[in-house]
């Protein structure tokens, strides 16, 4: 077998390749019985380690990378301006580099590794289900911040800032059943499959659903780009189908305000006729007419979490971890006792 890799190894040991990951650099926990077997075929068949990957700490700047998916979120503005600002503190440089949805966000970092000489990457945005060996094979500190995890994601090789979609979202619901609306409508951007953001927080508004006894209907759900042009057509098309409405879910607070545009264009009162909550918490949707509710993230505080992380990691005075923070309801005057209509 040539050229035989961590992943042929960890198939042969019959382990996961974090264990192999582990013995072949004598780090952490593992069985003496367990590593043996591992050293013992990474021999036979003369297993040689990535060498830009053993040189890198050799060769590595105080440069830190950014990769952001979503980059015009305004969400992410404030978050973008604190990690340049802790990282600046600290006399390093930061890399900030745009990645578009389609693109696999590992490549893009090894090629900065390779070409910049990062020595730490913040990912931000967008949703993390890649296998664990493309991870290991970054062989630098590695952030993930905002981003959705698939749930069976090995969390071994990185730390994650993050809140919990679903429970977050369901709060949003829960406020506008609380308030007594039965028939309401959630946007967010499709396609709604496991681990997106999106699907996370449809799944939040249809498990507040379920508990309340009310039936899902998929007819209610609408498919916009987080901004607030496409929440605004994509809110008229609902209304359109449902002139009953009178409770919306925005899946961001740049949703929400393409939403109230619609609703208040279609002659309807914000709260009176129709009640409105976003998500993120953005300044923007404070400042609208009226000033927005919405299920707020402490964005700063996720910043410097990750920040601290990621310099804890380089400087080998930390380990990986994985902070879940949790999201608060902000009540601003866009949401209101469901009418009674006779």
């Amino acid at each position: 077998m040539g050229n035989i890799t961590i992943k042929d190894i960890a198939r042969l040991a019959d382990v996961g390749i974090a264990t192999v990951s582990r013995a072949l650099n004598n780090s952490g926990t593992i069985n003496e019985e367990t590593k043996k077997k591992i050293l013992d075929i990474a021999s036979k068949y003369h297993y040689i380690p990535n060498s830009n990957a053993r040189n890198l700490k050799v060769s590595q700047t105080q440069n830190i990378a950014l990769l952001v998916k979503g980059i015009s979120n305004p969400f992410f503005a404030d978050m973008m301006k604190e990690i340049q600002r802790q990282v600046n503190l600290r006399r390093y440089s930061l890399i900030i580099q745009q990645v578009d949805d389609e693109t696999n966000e590992l490549d893009v970092a090894m090629e900065l590794i390779m070409s910049k000489k990062i020595c730490g990457i913040i990912f931000m945005g967008g949703t993390y289900n890649h296998p664990e060996e493309e991870l290991i094979r970054l062989n630098i500190p590695c952030v993930l911040t905002t981003i959705t995890l698939a749930e069976k994601q090995n969390s071994e090789f990185f730390s994650s800032v993050v809140i919990d979609e679903v429970k977050e979202s369901k709060k949003a619901t829960d406020y506008l059943l609380s308030l007594g609306h039965t028939k309401i409508v959630f946007l967010a951007k499709s396609p709604f499959v496991p681990n997106t953001t999106g699907n996370m927080r449809l799944k939040g508004y249809e498990e507040a659903l379920l508990q309340a006894g009310l039936k899902f209907d998929p007819s209610l759900v609408g498919d916009c780009e987080y901004t607030p042009s496409s929440g605004y057509s994509a809110m008229n098309r609902l209304f359109s189908k449902h002139k009953d409405v009178t409770g919306i879910f925005a899946g961001a607070d740049t949703i929400a305000i393409g939403c109230a545009k619609a609703a208040l264009t279609s002659g309807r009162r914000i709260p009176e006729d129709v009640s409105i909550i976003g998500f993120d918490g953005i300044e923007t949707a404070e400042y609208f007419n009226p000033s927005l509710d919405t299920i707020s993230q402490p964005g700063i505080d996720m910043a410097l979490s990750s920040i601290n992380l990621l310099f804890d990691l380089i400087n080998g005075t930390g380990k990986n971890e994985h902070i879940t923070y949790q999201a608060v309801l902000l009540k601003r005057g866009s949401c209101s006792l469901a009418p009674v209509y006779k």
